[in-house]
């Protein structure tokens, strides 16, 4: 398969919709999870945004590995490339945690869900920024090791002569 996109590889391009996603639903699951009001209106976007978040991270760790071996190999590619894959679990957590805020607002809906357990809400919660904040963190690491990659040796801190 060819991960390119009007000549640009298509890692480079995903990675922002990963970068910029998968804090917006981490940062929605923790808010689901404590709000009951916001979690009745906006479970389903959250499950939706989570399930194709994961799809989205493989894929873009696919065209990672499809541009590794179309650059020159180096030790900082080689550490992106094994940090890269540690972000999976992670956002498979992340879906976990969207099925369980969803199938408690599914649950609350019912008559006598209205009467919704505090110690499920604060479980929901601390998975929420637990799941989160690893997630977050992950991304962050790969992501610093990734503009490292591609940004060491070439920036210069005064103006180039042009």
């Amino acid at each position: 398969m060819d991960y390119e996109i009007a000549g640009l590889p298509l890692h480079v391009l995903l990675v922002h919709a990963v970068v910029v996603l998968t804090p917006l639903c981490a940062l929605l699951l923790v808010v689901l999870a404590a709000w009951p009001r916001a979690r009745r209106t906006l479970w389903l976007p959250a499950l939706i945004g989570t399930a194709l978040l994961l799809p989205l991270g493989l894929v873009t760790i696919e065209a990672g590995k499809w541009l590794e071996v179309r650059v020159p190999p180096g030790p900082l590619i080689q550490d992106h490339t094994a940090r890269g894959e540690s972000i999976v679990p992670w956002l498979v957590g992340l879906l976990v945690v969207a099925v369980a805020v969803s199938a408690w607002a599914l649950l609350e809906r019912r008559p006598r869900g209205r009467g919704a357990s505090v110690a499920a809400s604060l479980v929901l919660i601390v998975a929420s920024l637990a799941v989160g904040t690893g997630t977050v963190v992950t991304l962050v690491a790969i992501g610093e090791s990734g503009s490292r990659a591609v940004w060491e040796g070439g920036f210069s801190e005064t103006p180039l002569e042009r």
